[in-house]
């Protein structure tokens, strides 16, 4: 995750800055104290991240945090303190700042999702709709929101959708493939139909079945005849709204894409303390 993070933050630090931060050119470079404050309840998230930013423009500047990536926060609470040059603080500020405000919205979603079903034995799952390049970042802020991991990508785990039984030409035949190629890789199985379903069930070798856009009465049967065979994952339309009453019909799983996909960033903000 390390070198992962640093070929971020370089990535992110280059297309800011470019050949050079000209506002801050015109500052008096004066050793300064600032604050990271936090405006609304969140899950905080990224601490690495900003931590690189600024270290990566000057590696004598100190941080000191007042919370841990996964800490809960109230508004108006300060999560860390900055002490260094004027300069360095504002050239890094901005992009410190994203990462600070994108990873803890994932993180505050999750917890906030994870908390609704806790009273249930669902598990909440992330998807691979995630924002480019921040993949391994943003399934590390669903961790510290308290969600699961799904697969990283499409190296660390089959999934067969229609398009790919399709083109395999039968279910049997794409986890005989599957199994043959890749025996130690888990295998889900997406079905759109109660009939799919009840189809899969008689498979062996199958990791947990996925199902895609089901009713809750259609979730409700899915769960009793799949009880004792497989796992059962709920995904498709699944929202803060809706979740609980997904998570009471006894899945396993329920993955979100919205977790990634649809956030809202925290509201962050840097200030200079006279």
């Amino acid at each position: 995750m390390k070198n992962d993070i640093k070929k971020i933050v370089q990535l992110a630090i280059s297309e800011d800055i470019g050949d050079g931060d000209l506002t801050s050119t015109l500052l008096e470079n004066k050793m300064i104290v600032a604050e990271i404050v936090c405006r609304e309840n969140a899950v905080i998230c990224g601490i690495d991240f900003a931590n690189l930013c600024f270290l990566s423009i000057d590696p004598k500047i100190q941080i000191t945090w007042n919370v841990e990536d996964g800490s809960n926060v109230i508004p108006g609470q300060i999560i860390c303190r900055i002490y260094g040059f004027a300069k360095t603080i504002v050239t890094a500020e901005r992009v410190a700042l994203n990462f600070l405000q994108i990873l803890s919205a994932t993180s505050t979603k999750t917890a906030e999702l994870v908390g609704l079903i806790s009273g249930t034995k669902a598990k909440l799952l992330d998807t691979r709709k995630t924002i480019p390049g921040l993949r391994k970042a943003q399934k590390y802020a669903v961790k510290c929101g308290g969600g699961v991991n799904h697969r990283m990508g499409l190296y660390d785990c089959i999934m067969l959708k229609e398009n790919h039984i399709l083109t395999i030409g039968s279910l049997e035949d794409s986890i005989k493939d599957a199994v043959i190629n890749f025996p130690k890789i888990p295998i889900i199985v997406e079905v759109e139909s109660l009939d799919e379903l009840k189809s899969v069930l008689s498979m062996t070798n199958i990791t947990r079945i996925l199902c895609d856009n089901f009713s809750i009465p259609d979730l409700i049967e899915a769960v009793q005849i799949s009880s004792g065979v497989y796992p059962i994952e709920a995904s498709g339309g699944i929202n803060e709204d809706n979740i609980i009453q997904y998570a009471e019909t006894g899945v396993d799983f329920i993955s979100i894409g919205s977790l990634t996909k649809d956030i809202r960033s925290i509201d962050l903000s840097l200030r200079f303390l006279d």
